[in-house]
């Protein structure tokens, strides 16, 4: 997994900057509702969403949190005074404090679906009545474009998705939460290119790849091999789903 204070200062040019946050908050915000008045953003990492969240509706109040150092320090330069250092399993709120939560490239990364499962229970428990919960669903999925790239790592090793929506569904219903709608966007500016993704090999973006192994060489030669070494191939598309407490 990476170690994401070491990505920090880079995690936006790597990830495709403004474009892909404005996709990402665009969507987002088509599921909270317009009389939101409190909004949690959790896993805000550098901010880059969460401040177009917060410019996008003045009468919105958002909090970030992320459990980051560096990536809560970059938060805060964006949106002075509004994020928080916290594990999303263990939120330092009150219970029924916010209008809406949202977790966006958040749940793949629990370790078990216990934690995925414990992440989705504090959310409900911070939501007032009535309020939305905003997350995204089967992320290594959506990077699967059919591109060649995709037919290389297909025979990397696989962990179960503690995001899939089945999943998730589940640990929402178990809080009492009720689907609420979904809407999809482009992951503008990530389209992999062999060497990109050779390089996200070798910082350890596949988890079940570690960087220096012996399988990470193998796929590096075979990626090496591809044509249009520093052709983009097409951005990824991602899933967001709402739910609706009580």
């Amino acid at each position: 997994m990476l170690d994401y204070d070491k990505e920090a200062e880079g995690y936006d040019a790597w990830r495709g900057g403004e474009p892909r946050a404005a996709a990402a908050a665009d969507a987002v915000l088509s599921l909270v509702p317009r009389h939101t008045r409190d909004l949690l953003d959790l896993a805000c990492g550098t901010g880059i969403v969460t401040r177009r969240l917060a410019a996008a509706r003045p009468d919105l109040r958002v909090t970030g949190v992320d459990r980051s150092v560096q990536m809560a320090r970059q938060a805060q330069a964006r949106l002075p005074g509004t994020v928080v250092l916290a594990d999303a399993r263990r939120l330092p709120f009150r219970d029924g404090e916010f209008d809406a939560v949202t977790s966006v490239w958040l749940l793949h990364l629990a370790p078990t679906d216990d934690d995925a499962r414990a992440v989705v229970a504090e959310c409900a428990r911070v939501l007032r009545p009535g309020g939305v919960y905003v997350t995204t669903v089967d992320k290594a999925a959506s990077h699967n474009v059919g591109s060649d790239i995709d037919a290389v790592m297909a025979a990397r090793p696989r962990r179960p998705a503690t995001d899939a929506p089945r999943l998730v569904e589940s640990y929402a219903a178990a809080c009492g939460m009720r689907d609420a709608g979904q809407a999809r966007f482009q992951g503008r500016g990530q389209g992999r290119s062999p060497r990109r993704t050779i390089a996200d090999l070798r910082r350890g973006w596949f988890g079940t790849v570690p960087p220096g192994t012996a399988i990470a060489e193998e796929f590096t030669a075979r990626l090496a091999a591809l044509p249009d070494q520093d052709r983009d191939r097409p951005d990824p598309v991602f899933t967001l789903r709402a739910f609706r407490k009580g």
